[in-house]
């Protein structure tokens, strides 16, 4: 097969009169994606509903996408390579649009002998050979024959606007109101930084507990503007903590949120201070991420508090997961019990509690999911690996929930993937009569955020339903 090339046309063999075109049928692909590349997002373009109440009584593609067909064709064809433009005048008569198939046609006027510079006309014609851009352009031509072998080019692929994890978490519900959260400790930036960004999205209606002129020498050194934002002072985190705990038990706030605290600090007054605020099931914390190549959000439970769990507590890990699931409106959920193996091994304890808790699922001890272990990463979420096993459930491939064996595996597999795919995360903690909002001085504000609407949607699971 011959090798396709590109070539040109060099001065001394360009007369006058000669013409060279391109042919283009626009799509509305094309539209975007000149929008992308350029940036001019003029609705005009995108926006169907604006685009109606114009002059022109829809969509239409940019002038300057026409008209870099005529670049096209001086770059390509005539001349071609080699060509250096110099200068381009277009005059705009009518609008195009996507399904318009259009010709750029280019013929030379006056040839510059002493200074190899061409004039040419330019024009950009319809399907109804009507015109719809003319101009002038001005080069300067290759004197030398060029002749190179052409070089495929990257097709491209359109992707969707990216919307932030908390976008689709709160997008899940009509509008909640704002749910009123006890934030612990604001005293940094990142952790003050977070509950204002929460507050500006209507996510949560903060109240600041720490010392009061710490939060306020933070706010006004990092500029951050609190405006009439509630501030209960107390002394240190201890008194922080326990007042939030309080808050929580007369029924003031629906959520607490972790600052400047550290989280064995503050958990202990959840558990501890004037009876607690659990629900007599074991803490635990849930992360939920969004992988691009998995068809669906993925929780990962438990990698931030529980270190190494016993089989009843492994009980309330799986609830408290499912009972999350369930409050973002996902249905139920397959819930996978990781280890390295999906065979019941003696010599490896976490596959003899992974079958041990699927045999309480299936008694009615742990309720509202699928539950099925011991599962090997890959046979979690993979069901060509699944059936190459020969593993045949509904939870294998095709995974909601990972329950991993202890805080090690757990807390080093979220991180993994996190860290090498950058995935958002958002994360809860699960077990008492609010959920606790534990954001690390690591994360972004989308995570802090996510971390949030996660909080917002359990809040009102009774509104949501599962």
């Amino acid at each position: 097969m011959a090798k396709r090339v590109i070539e040109n046309r060099p001065f001394d063999e360009i007369n006058v009169g000669d013409t060279a075109e391109v042919k283009h049928t626009l799509k509305q692909s094309d539209i975007v994606a000149f929008a992308s590349l350029t940036g001019d997002i003029n609705p005009a373009h995108l926006d169907v509903e604006y685009a109606e109440n114009t002059l022109f009584h829809g969509i239409i593609a940019h002038g300057m996408l026409g008209g870099s067909l005529i670049s096209n064709v001086l770059g390509t064809k005539l001349p071609g390579p080699g060509t250096i433009y110099m200068g381009q005048t277009f005059k705009f008569m009518r609008p195009t649009r996507a399904g318009d198939t259009i010709t750029a046609r280019v013929t030379v006027r006056e040839k510059d002998e002493e200074k190899k510079r061409l004039i040419l006309d330019c024009v950009v014609v319809n399907q109804n050979d009507e015109e719809v851009i003319s101009g002038e352009a001005k080069v300067l031509a290759p004197t030398d024959k060029i002749v190179r072998a052409l070089k495929p080019v990257p097709e491209i692929e359109l992707v969707e606007p990216h919307v932030p994890l908390y976008s689709k978490l709160i997008q899940r519900q009509a509008p909640l109101p704002a749910m009123i959260t006890a934030v612990v400790m604001p005293v940094t930036n990142v952790s003050l930084m977070g509950a204002i960004e929460a507050k500006d999205e209507r996510i949560i209606e903060p109240i600041l507990i720490g010392p009061r002129a710490k939060i306020l020498e933070v706010a006004e050194k990092e500029g951050i503007e609190i405006g009439d934002t509630t501030i209960i002072d107390t002394p240190d985190e201890d008194a922080a903590a326990c007042k939030a705990v309080e808050m929580v038990q007369d029924g003031s706030v629906e959520a607490i949120y972790k600052g400047h605290i550290h989280t064995p600090n503050l958990l202990r007054a959840v558990l501890h201070h004037n009876g607690g605020i659990s629900v007599g099931r074991r803490m635990s914390h849930v992360f939920i991420i969004e992988a691009p190549t998995y068809a669906k959000p993925l929780f990962i439970t438990d990698a931030a508090i529980n270190i190494e769990p016993k089989l009843n507590e492994k009980k309330d890990i799986v609830q408290n997961a499912i009972d999350l699931f369930r409050a973002c409106g996902f249905g139920t959920p397959n819930v996978a019990m990781l280890s390295a193996s999906e065979v019941v091994d003696p010599k490896m304890p976490s596959t003899l509690d992974a079958d041990a808790i699927t045999k309480m699922a299936e008694r009615g001890e742990i309720t509202g999911g699928n539950v099925f272990g011991p599962l090997a990463f890959d046979n979690a979420i993979s069901k060509s690996a699944a059936r190459t096993k020969g593993i045949n459930h509904k939870v294998a491939g095709d995974a909601d929930i990972l329950v991993t064996p202890n805080i090690e595996s757990g807390n080093m597999l979220f991180k993994q993937l996190c860290f090498l795919f950058d995935l958002e995360a958002a994360g809860l903690v699960m077990g008492a009569k609010v959920p606790i909002i534990l954001t690390s001085r690591a994360d972004e504000a989308s995570t802090r955020l996510a971390s949030c609407a996660l909080g917002l949607l359990y809040a009102n699971r009774d509104k949501i339903g599962s």
